[in-house]
């Protein structure tokens, strides 16, 4: 027995709390929640009520086929119908499963940069900030981190601030979705390992060395997790198995996604489509990114998460996603609807997207809450969307909810709001970069509404948020 686990096995086990570690060789691995640890006839009768938040930006909009194209059937990322009466298209048919755990929006906005180009605005997409087209910058606090200045001292982490480019980015070039209560921009996290790492300590000696997980060091904690587990409940001993394959599948998974990261990133004049990315790549990274997401949040090392899939503007790795589904470059996507199969492509991509976006999901929903009630799913609200709709118009956003029916979301509905745009249509078949200047002859309601009804099932008793003080009752 490793000293470690000799040291677990002289511990008594109703010391332990589910904020302990199982130690390694220079690691400590956070533990999920345990019935077996201390507390666990009060904590059961509490019924342990954590909240949990992600959320997701897909820069570049998403196909909006006019109502006449042979392609609005298939390829209109919005569904047909509305509230309970709606079918999904094949966009967004991955997400079937969730149907009841989910509602879809259209008809909403941020007021302030209606008329600011699309690639413009992710910056203010969780802030609701007018952030302008040029000249003085301005931001404010991004929704997450309102959740997480409220929920952020009972976890390790307040948040986990993530992206596919990873850093800040530049005023309007945002490369990370969440700001501080300065309005300044948090560095996203980008790199899998470091994410990883996250999860874990150093200690002793090994303090100033970069964690690497091998093979003996994951070793080691197995051989400790065998002390642990004969302390345990056979519930317990389940999860914990369950727990452990999962953190040797991400790390597995960590290894390959590296490879997209040594990707080198064109020179101006080299032919960039010719770099050596396989369809495997993007949607291994993209899989890990998620799956990171979920250990934090099973652990509860954090219960706030970003996570920005891409820059506007076809800028950085993120660019080449598309290449999970066939196409050179993700951004190209956006402008080439008017070639033969224009729309398919573009939504092939976009249901890709869906696809493991759903994926993710249904794995909360398949995980019990830890100590709680229902599944982890049901306790957590992910939001995704876009700052943009056809060809970068920054009105209109596609915006999905899934999740957090214990906190009272109200779930399979497709929400229209505003007026004279109900079918969809007046944002509908732009191709040039004229749609952004056109005048609005419709209405739509400020996205703030809807995070203001999120904040407040999510437990922060907010009045107002992004200049929102009226929540959607209908959510």
């Amino acid at each position: 027995m490793s000293s470690v686990g000799a040291n677990v096995m002289n511990t008594k086990l109703s010391s332990l709390d589910r904020r302990k570690f199982l130690r390694g060789t220079g690691v400590a691995l956070a533990l999920p929640w345990f019935e077996s640890f201390s507390g666990i006839a009060k904590e059961a009768k509490k019924n342990i009520k954590r909240k949990r938040l992600a959320c997701f930006y897909l820069p570049d909009g998403v196909p909006m086929p006019l109502e006449k194209d042979p392609a609005f059937k298939d390829w209109s990322w919005f569904p047909h119908g509305q509230g309970k009466d709606f079918t999904f298209t094949k966009c967004m048919e991955t997400l079937s499963p969730l149907r009841n755990n989910l509602t879809i929006f259209s008809g909403l906005s941020h007021p302030a940069v209606r008329r600011v180009h699309g690639h413009s605005n992710a910056d203010q997409f969780l802030t609701g900030a007018d952030t302008g087209a040029d000249g003085d910058y301005k931001n404010s606090i991004s929704l997450d981190q309102v959740f997480a200045s409220h929920v952020g001292m009972e976890t390790r982490h307040s948040s986990l601030v993530m992206s596919t480019d990873g850093g800040t980015g530049s005023p309007r070039g945002a490369q990370t979705l969440s700001f501080n209560s300065s309005g300044r921009p948090i560095p996203a996290e980008h790199k899998p390992k470091r994410i990883f790492d996250m999860l874990f300590v150093k200690s002793g000696q090994d303090s100033a060395k970069r964690l690497s997980l091998s093979k003996s060091s994951l070793d080691d904690l197995l051989e400790d997790a065998r002390s642990l587990q004969r302390s345990l409940s056979k519930h317990d001993q389940k999860t914990l198995d369950e727990y452990l394959q999962s953190v040797r599948d991400t790390e597995a998974k960590i290894e390959k996604a590296e490879r997209w990261l040594n990707m080198p990133l064109p020179q101006i004049g080299i032919d960039h489509l010719k770099l050596d990315i396989t369809p495997e790549d993007p949607r291994t990274y993209l899989q890990t990114m998620y799956e990171l997401i979920y250990l934090a949040f099973k652990t509860d090392t954090t219960r706030v998460a970003t996570y920005q899939l891409g820059r506007e503007n076809g800028v950085g790795i993120s660019d080449y996603l598309g290449r999970a589904v066939g196409f050179k470059l993700t951004h190209q996507l956006s402008h080439a609807t008017k070639e033969p199969n224009g729309w398919k492509n573009f939504g092939t991509y976009c249901r890709f997207i869906n696809e493991e976006l759903g994926r993710f999901a249904q794995r909360l929903k398949s995980t019990p809450e830890p100590g709680g009630k229902g599944n982890m799913l049901e306790n957590t609200a992910l939001l995704f969307g876009s700052a943009s709709s056809a060809f970068h118009l920054s009105r209109n956003y596609p915006l999905i909810l899934i999740g957090g029916n214990n906190m009272g979301f109200k779930h399979g509905q497709y929400l229209k709001y505003g007026q004279g745009n109900e079918s969809n249509q007046a944002t509908s078949g732009i191709s040039t970069d004229a749609g952004w200047r056109a005048e609005m002859n419709y209405t739509e309601l400020p996205l703030s509404n809807l995070y203001l009804s999120m904040l407040q099932k999510l437990g922060v008793k907010a009045k107002s948020f992004g200049g929102a003080t009226e929540p959607l009752r209908e959510v």
